[in-house]
C-alpha cells in the first residue's frame, strides 16, 4: 500500500509540472463561480488501480469539490462503467482532470497487464513478483498496482532485504564469501536471496543456507534441474528475459516465484476519460 503523505508529495509535484502559473485555458474561458459535475469513465475493460489517488487529486487541488468515487482498486470493470463522479468550480475540476487522468491511466494499465502475466502461469504453483524497474518517484504506486493485478512485490527497496548478485559475488570472490560477510551483519527476520546463472552456483547457495536462489537467465531444461537440486529446501525464483511468451514453460519448471520488470515497464496506458455528467 501506499504512503498517504509520500502520494501528497508526488500530488503537488503532478500539478505544479501540469499547471504552471495558472491553467490559462479555464481562466480566459470559464466564469470563477460557475460550476459543473463530471464522471470518470472506463473507455474499454481494465482492473481498477489507484482510484483513491484519483479522487485524492481533485481534493488537494480543490478542497471545495465533491468526489464520489464509485469503484475500488481491484475491481474489474467493464467499458463504460463510472469510476468516480467529480462536481463543484469548474475552472477546479478541469484543471486537475488531467494529472487525475494520467495516473489512472498508468497504474491501471499496470493492473491489466499484470493480470495478464498471472493468468498465463495460473494453472501452476508459480507466483507472480515485480522488480525494481518502475518508474523513479513512482515505486510505491506501481508496485501497488500489480497488486491490484494479482501479482506479488518484490523488495520495495534496497532496505527491505539482501540479494547478492553477479558484481557482489565478484568482489567477495565466491557465494560462500559473500553469504559469510552478510550473516555477520544480517538482521535475524530479513531474507537472503543469490542470484545464480550457473547449476553449480545452485548447489554452492544451497550449501550456504540462502532463503531463495533466483535463476538468472537460465535456460528452461536448466532451471528444470536446478528445481529438482533445490527439491524444496528453500524458494526458487526464476528472472531475466521473462516476457508474455516465454513466462509458461519457465512456470512449468516447478519455480515458486517469476519475477519480470515487464509488468511494470512495458504496460500500455489503458483508456480512460472524464466527461460532463
Amino acid at each position: 500500500m501506499y504512503d498517504l503523505f509520500a502520494t501528497d508529495k508526488l500530488i503537488d509535484l503532478w500539478l505544479t509540472e501540469d499547471i504552471g502559473i495558472c491553467d490559462l485555458t479555464v481562466h480566459t474561458m470559464i466564469e470563477p463561480g460557475e460550476t459543473g459535475t463530471f464522471c470518470m469513465n472506463a473507455r474499454e475493460p481494465m482492473i481498477i488501480a489507484g482510484i483513491d489517488v484519483a479522487a485524492r487529486i481533485f481534493a488537494r487541488y480543490d478542497p471545495t469539490l465533491t468526489v464520489d468515487v464509485r469503484v475500488a482498486d481491484g475491481d474489474k470493470v467493464g467499458k463504460g462503467a463510472v469510476l468516480l463522479n467529480v462536481s463543484g468550480n469548474a475552472r477546479s475540476v478541469l484543471t486537475a482532470e488531467r494529472t487525475a487522468l494520467n495516473i489512472m491511466q498508468r497504474l491501471c494499465g499496470i493492473a491489466n497487464h499484470t493480470a495478464t502475466y498471472a493468468q498465463a502461469i495460473a494453472h501452476t504453483k508459480a507466483r507472480l513478483i515485480d522488480s525494481r524497474k518502475t518508474t523513479p518517484g513512482l515505486r510505491a504506486l506501481e508496485k501497488h498496482a500489480v497488486t491490484c493485478g494479482g501479482g506479488l512485490n518484490h523488495r520495495l527497496s534496497l532496505d527491505n532485504g539482501v540479494m547478492i548478485k553477479d558484481n557482489h559475488i565478484a568482489v567477495c570472490g565466491s557465494i560462500a564469501a559473500a553469504v559469510e560477510r552478510v550473516r555477520r551483519k544480517l538482521p535475524v527476520l530479513t531474507k537472503l536471496e543469490v542470484e545464480c546463472d550457473r547449476l553449480e552456483q545452485v548447489h554452492e547457495a544451497l550449501a550456504a543456507g540462502v532463503d531463495v536462489i533466483m535463476l538468472d537467465n537460465m535456460s528452461v531444461p536448466d532451471m528444470k534441474e536446478a528445481v529438482q537440486i533445490v527439491n524444496g529446501r528453500t524458494k526458487v525464483e526464476a528472472s531475466g528475459g521473462i516476457r508474455l511468451e516465454t513466462i509458461r514453460p519457465v512456470a512449468e519448471t516447478g519455480v515458486d516465484y517469476i519475477s519480470t520488470s515487464k509488468i511494470t515497464q512495458s504496460a500500455p496506458a489503458v483508456d480512460i476519460g472524464l466527461d460532463e455528467a
